[in-house]
Formats: structure tokens, C-alpha cells, sequence
């Protein structure tokens, strides 16, 4: 994976992105180079100069684009939607690949999100394999946690995504819910066979946690909070703008007053979030030149810190290692303490993100905070709160909005996306809140089930305000095929036993 990237060609990376050649500025670092990357750059200085040099002729003369799937595929909306997704889930596997571009080979079948999304995503694979468990497809899940494994072995960590452009940052960490999944399929035991990888895992996410102090209270994802406690915050190893999303990065730079450097690792911990972008991460209202990502202890990833602390607790204790057990189960303990002093927000009733920063909570409200209660970390008191609130202002005719503002980010109202509707569901099952949980849930399936109907199409994310329309917002239009929608969908169906009229 070392080398010369596409996105390392100066300035003909710039020039392809800042220009437009391609609409979407995932495309060009997506291509295959036709010939080597130096050959590529010593042409495109020697040809530039010459009268009459056509950019987009040049790129595409030099190099291969992108293959966005499903290629070839067309929805039979006669058919129940359960049936399209059994049969898509064929047109979105991937084979074990060999280095191809920017892509990371992995060495066993996966699954990816469709659309221009032709590699796996992190946190997207933990929702999707739920579909896969609906369907039975049990070894493509253990495929897919071994490609994980893969990763951690390799490379210490799991990246954004298979590509070369996303090394320098992670995603949600949910693979010890991956793994968790799996142990229930197979056995229990399982979980000790993963141990050295959640561990690698685990080590990755607290790096540095070991030099903090009063004076340097943060570094790379952990943060050393007012008291002294260790909690987490998303963050990437770079400086840059996004290869990916070049010119977007390079614009809402010129239009920030934030030191350049410092407004790219907010964008690239935004995108390590997986909520990229959302009011949650700016400062300032509706400004996403106010984003300030990293000064941001979000209550999700803490949340999930603490199953990962959890589950390698509950490995240990399967090998009979009390020393271990009692050292995860501790971390866990203290972690689940900070999470409930620094993320319930008591003048709101809510749990929301901290800014360790200005060291007080953050004031808007996200369906980031059902989190707690997916983990079942919550008191029955939030958790009765919670769904208060969940119902009075986040509920709508096709679901839940993400957030409460609507800013123009995919993030936020009036979309609504698959995952949080999940750990919503199940968060408020938790608290025997079940009638609230089945209600979001049909909402949910009949808006999903009624724009497939009407467009072939299972999408990336929905509009639940209006659902006559598409959602919108981000850097990209809407994506269908869609893997995490899929799981959810098939998931939510299993588990109710309910389909709306068609």
C-alpha cells in the first residue's frame, strides 16, 4: 500500500479537482492508472503546456474510471421489496481483490453500500450484516469480520473504508458488535478467538491515553477530561483536505476564519464520525465554518468504547484470566461513570455530545443519544425521558429526524437514516418502551417500502418530514442500493412481523 498515490500528483490532482472534471470528486480517486503513477505525472507536465490540452481528455486517456455498481441492475418493484434486497445482496458482493488503484484488497468476499460506494465502510458493515443475519447468510457475516481482523492485523486499526485515501482514520467502532453478532451465531468461545484483535483495537482508540496530563490534555482520540477521567473523541492523523472531497474541503476553507490545518482535521474527524456533516459538530448554529470536531466528546463513540471494554472483559472471563476481566471491567465501569457526568444533559433531560473545550455540554439535541440506551448504560429515569422526547420532537410521519435543525447537511432534519433508527428501536425495546419502539419501526418500514415502490429504489438515506420527497443535503446526491438501508429494513421486518399494505 506504500507508493505514489493519484492524490499524490501535484498539481495535476489539484487541477482534476478544483476544475470539476468529474462532478463528484470521489471519482478521480477511485481511477485506476492505465500506466505507472510517475509515467502518468511526466506525461500530464510535458502535454499541459501544449496549445489546445483538454484536461478531461487527458485523465481520461490515462486512466480507467470507476465501475459504480449495482451495474446492470433493475428492481422488480412487482415483487415484495424482502425479495429485491435477498437478490441484491449478489449484485453488492465483492470477491477478494488484488490491489486495483486506491483500493485495499481484503482476502474474502464482502458486501459494499452501492452507488458510488464500491468498497466496504466500517460502522455501515455492523447495520448491514443485521439484514445478513435476517437472511441467513451467516458465513458472508463471518467473512466480513475477518476482513476487520484483516485490517486490525495489518494496519492497527480499521480505516474509514478499504481505500488508500481514508488510512489516517477509523469509523464508529463497532466491531466488537460485529464480533458480539457473530459469537451469538456460532458460540460463545468465538469471542476469545477475536480477543487479540479487539484488544489491537481497543489500543488503537486509547493511544496516548498513558502521556496525558493537566497540561496536555488531549491527543490523538483520547482526552483527559476536567477530572482526570480518559474519554474519546474522533480525530484523524491528518492536516490535509480529503482527496475525496478536495475542493469542498479547499472552498470551505477560504470561507472559515479557522487556521486551515486545524478546519481539516475538524472535516476529517467529522467524516471518522460517519455523521459527515451534522449541526452536532459546528459551534456556531447552522455555520459549518464553525466546525470544531475534535474539541467534541461524542456520547456515541463513548458508548461504544464501553462495549468494547465490555466484551473483551467478558473474553477474559471466558479464559478464566481474572486479572484481565477485572482491568476491562474496571475501565468499563469508569468509562460508563464519565459518560453518565458528562453526557446527561439535566436542563434538557436528553444525553448529548461535551465540549471538553469550553467544558460544558453541548446543546443540541441528536439521536446520538439514544445511544446509552442501545447500550443499556442508561437509568430507567433518562431512558423515560428520553423516549419523551424521542416521540414530542423527533418523530415523524416516516420516522426520525437525525437532528433538530435543518441546516442543508445530509446529517440533519428532515432525514432520517437507517442505523439510528435501529439503535433507536432497540434502545427504547430495552427500556420496555415497546410501543413507542414498534410505532418508529412501521414508520420506518412503510417509507422505505412506499419511495421502493415508487422508484425501484432502496436509498442511503430518507426524507421522514415530507415523504414525498428524496432526502437531500451533503456533498453528494442521494445513493441507492443500499446496504445498511437493506440490513435494517429486513431486520426491522423479522423482528415485527409487520408489512404495510401494498
Amino acid at each position: 500500500m506504500a507508493g505514489i498515490e493519484v492524490y499524490d500528483l501535484h498539481p495535476l490532482f489539484e487541477n482534476v479537482q478544483m476544475l470539476q472534471v468529474f462532478p463528484d470528486g470521489k471519482t478521480f480517486v477511485d481511477c485506476v492508472p492505465k500506466i505507472s503513477i510517475e509515467e502518468i505525472n511526466d506525461k500530464y507536465l510535458a502535454e499541459k503546456i501544449n496549445d489546445g490540452f483538454n484536461l478531461k481528455d487527458f485523465v481520461l486517456a490515462n486512466f480507467d474510471l470507476p465501475v459504480t455498481p449495482p451495474s446492470g441492475y433493475t428492481s422488480d418493484t412487482s415483487k415484495p421489496v424482502e425479495e429485491n434486497i435477498e437478490f441484491l445482496w449478489n449484485v453488492l458482493t465483492r470477491q477478494p481483490d488484488k490491489q486495483s488503484g486506491s483500493l485495499i484488497p481484503l482476502p474474502h468476499p464482502y458486501i459494499v453500500p452501492g452507488g458510488r460506494f464500491g468498497e466496504i465502510y466500517y460502522w455501515d458493515s455492523y447495520f448491514t450484516m443485521l439484514g445478513l443475519q435476517a437472511s441467513g447468510k451467516f458465513d458472508m457475516i463471518e467473512n466480513m469480520v475477518n476482513n476487520f481482523s484483516f485490517l486490525i492485523h495489518t494496519l492497527g486499526y480499521i480505516p474509514n473504508g478499504n481505500r488508500t485515501y481514508f488510512l489516517g482514520r477509523s469509523q464508529p467502532p463497532f466491531f466488537s458488535l460485529m464480533v458480539k453478532l457473530l459469537s451469538e451465531l456460532k458460540e460463545k468461545n468465538v469471542l476469545v478467538s477475536y480477543l487479540p484483535q479487539l484488544e489491537k483495537e481497543y489500543r488503537f482508540w486509547m493511544k496516548g491515553a498513558d502521556e496525558l496530563n493537566e497540561t496536555n490534555p488531549a491527543l490523538n482520540h483520547v482526552v483527559r477530561m476536567k477530572d482526570s477521567e480518559i474519554m474519546n473523541r474522533y480525530w484523524d492523523e491528518n492536516e490535509t483536505p480529503r482527496p475525496e472531497s478536495y475542493r469542498e474541503d479547499v472552498e470551505l476553507a477560504h470561507a472559515s476564519e479557522q487556521d486551515d490545518r486545524i478546519l481539516y482535521r475538524h472535516l476529517r474527524a467529522g467524516a471518522e464520525s460517519g455523521w459527515d456533516y451534522s449541526s452536532r459538530w459546528f459551534k456556531e448554529g447552522h455555520s459549518f465554518s464553525t466546525i470544531h470536531t475534535t474539541d467534541i466528546i461524542p456520547v456515541d463513540l463513548n458508548c461504544l468504547l464501553w462495549h468494547l471494554e465490555f466484551l473483551i472483559a467478558e473474553s477474559y472471563l471466558i479464559k478464566k484470566d481474572e486479572t484481565n476481566f477485572n482491568r476491562y471491567i474496571d475501565l468499563a465501569e469508569k468509562r460508563k461513570t464519565a459518560i453518565h457526568k458528562y453526557c446527561w444533559n439535566d436542563s434538557l433531560n436528553f444525553f448529548t455530545d461535551y465540549d471538553y473545550i469550553e467544558n460544558k455540554s453541548k446543546q443540541s439535541m441528536t439521536l446520538a443519544g439514544v445511544a446509552p440506551l442501545f447500550f443499556e448504560i442508561a437509568t430507567e429515569e433518562q431512558a423515560a425521558h428520553t423516549a419523551l422526547l424521542i416521540r414530542n420532537k423527533f418523530l415523524k410521519a416516516g420516522g426520525l429526524i437525525t437532528t433538530l435543525e435543518a441546516t442543508g447537511q445530509q446529517w440533519d432534519a428532515p432525514n432520517g437514516w437507517a442505523p439510528l433508527h435501529w439503535m433507536t428501536v432497540i434502545g427504547l425495546e430495552n427500556y420496555h418502551q415497546h410501543d413507542l419502539a414498534k410505532e418508529i419501526a412501521q414508520r420506518w418500514i412503510k417509507l422505505n417500502t412506499d419511495v421502493f415502490k415508487r422508484t425501484g429504489k432502496l436509498m442511503e438515506k430518507y426524507n421522514v418530514e415530507n415523504t414525498q420527497l428524496e432526502a437531500g443535503g451533503g456533498e453528494y446526491p442521494g445513493q441507492d442500493g443500499f446496504g445498511w438501508t437493506n440490513g435494517i429494513l429486513l431486520a426491522l421486518l423479522k423482528k415485527y412481523g409487520w408489512k404495510p399494505a401494498i
